[in-house]
């Protein structure tokens, strides 16, 4: 006797069996077809399986009802739940390979979860299709919570969501407010607004609650209105200031990641993790980026003026086995050379501290410098725009007009 996987579950069974003890799928065909002539009744699915029960109701289109094992009761006969979010099929067949399904990725029905229970599975669930950036956003949302996630889920209300939003805090970890209470800006109230629209459409999609209270009401206007005077404009670097990151090459750390991005308009979070296998030394481009469809993989030149910094980084990173240009260890993560946006604007921050550069820089202000910068170089509008990353209306120049290496390179290099 040997062992063979399911066809249908990939579990192991006996090469000798007639069907697959985990999901009842048939093995032995000639052995299901002489059976098949001798009775037309379906095959029994296993113990602790699950049910397929047909309605006999002519009116209901959807008769078949599926129901799953979720245990045993004190006589040791097995407990069934309706299988959620769908529990009524057409067909026996889609009704079979639903509970299969279930079977092959068990999941709690239970609809009496706390709300912290919520959030972990539905991050579980949403997480692996979101960007580390967006994965941020919810962990510091959801960080000012915590008033609420003991509760039971489908107690949740409105007023809950809201109390969360306008008295909730986080207790700050570093820094010199380490051990203080944090509350929420107006940006981080419309995100844990945000976060409990989509986590309780989930919870609604499982019928873990009877409805999204989160999407009852709106952000209120003093939050839009604090919101809206928070926002700061960007501040492009000054010539002195320039003068002030060159001076500093090799004095001082993180000023090289500065001017490359001066250099070449990545956004932070694009220039945190380009990838070597994105960098061309023979031809001197780069073949990267993110966010919009004309931002992503688009070739941007490497000035003149920084190739040797691009280089030190790139040696760098191959000496310690690093995929990845730009690599600090820093304090906190010691075991990890990888950069996140958070990491690289913190390196920013020291670097203006340093240097007695504007504090008011923030990591986007080097991609706004090299525009302007570009601009100021008389560098062709569209080829700005290519290498930018923002999209061009103009219907010539966008579909007729294809922009090689070498004509980005010589617009580029205009800027000095």
């Amino acid at each position: 006797m040997a062992l063979i996987k399911c066809p249908e579950c990939d579990l192991q069974v006996s090469d000798r069996a007639i069907a697959c003890p985990h999901c009842g799928y048939p093995l032995d065909k000639s052995a299901t077809q002489k059976r098949s002539r001798k009775s037309k009744k379906r095959m029994r699915l296993p113990n602790g399986f699950g049910s397929i029960t047909q309605v006999k109701d002519r009116s209901l289109r959807n008769s078949y009802y599926v129901r799953v094992c979720v245990g045993k009761n004190e006589f040791g006969k097995y407990i069934l739940k309706a299988l959620k979010p769908r529990s009524y099929f057409q067909t026996y067949n889609d009704a079979y390979s639903a509970l299969v399904e279930y079977n092959r990725n068990p999941y709690d029905l239970d609809d009496d979860i706390s709300v912290k229970d919520l959030y972990d599975r539905w991050t579980n669930e949403y997480f692996p299709n979101s960007s580390e950036a967006y994965q941020r956003t919810v962990r510091s949302a959801w960080a000012y919570c915590s008033s609420v996630y003991n509760m039971r889920a489908k107690d949740l209300r409105a007023r809950h969501i809201k109390g969360c939003m306008d008295d909730g805090f986080r207790i700050e970890t570093k820094g010199k407010k380490k051990g203080q209470q944090i509350f929420p800006s107006a940006g981080t109230k419309a995100r844990i607004k945000s976060m409990f629209n989509l986590m309780l459409d989930y919870a609604l999609e499982y019928e873990i609650v009877p409805m999204n209270y989160a999407r009852t009401f709106d952000i209120s206007e003093e939050i839009v209105k604090e919101k809206e005077e928070a926002k700061r404009s960007h501040i492009i670097f000054t010539d002195a200031e320039m003068n002030a990151l060159w001076e500093n090459v090799g004095k001082a750390p993180y000023v090289d990641w500065i001017l490359m991005q001066c250099y070449m308009g990545w956004r932070p979070q694009e220039l945190a993790t380009l990838r070597l296998d994105e960098i061309n030394l023979d031809e001197w481009y780069m073949q990267a980026g993110m966010k919009t469809p004309a931002g992503k993989q688009r070739i941007v030149p490497i000035h003149t003026r920084v190739r040797n910094l691009l280089i030190k980084n790139y040696k760098f990173a191959l000496s310690i086995g690093s995929e990845y240009l730009l690599n600090d260890k820093g304090q906190t993560h010691a075991g990890s050379w990888k950069l996140t946006y958070d990491k690289y604007a913190n390196r920013f921050k020291k670097v203006m501290a340093q240097l007695n550069l504007n504090p008011e820089h923030r990591p986007h202000d080097p991609r706004i410098t090299f525009i302007t910068r570009c601009k100021k170089a008389n560098v062709d509008e569209y080829a700005l725009k290519e290498m930018v990353g923002h999209s061009i209306q103009d219907i010539t120049e966008s579909v007729y007009t294809v922009r090689d290496v070498e004509w980005l390179r010589s617009d580029l290099e205009k800027m000095q």
